[in-house]
């Protein structure tokens, strides 16, 4: 068990692969998450934004 099997040496090669092949894959992906957060973030503010209005429009008096 001391030695490095074929199995051993297939999984570290395809962990380089996903980490350093291609084009910046780990930064792509960690950009694709940013702007999922950042649209989420979003969607939640633009949620609270109608629900005060419809608090405020419900408060008015009614003359």
């Amino acid at each position: 068990m001391g030695a490095f099997s074929i199995w051993h040496l297939l999984l570290i090669g395809v962990a380089v692969l996903l980490l350093f092949g291609g084009r910046n894959q780990i930064s792509n992906l960690m950009g694709d998450a940013a702007k999922g957060i950042k649209a989420f973030k979003d969607g939640l503010k633009d949620g609270d934004d109608d629900d005060t209005k419809k608090k405020k429009a419900d408060e008015e008096p009614k003359a």
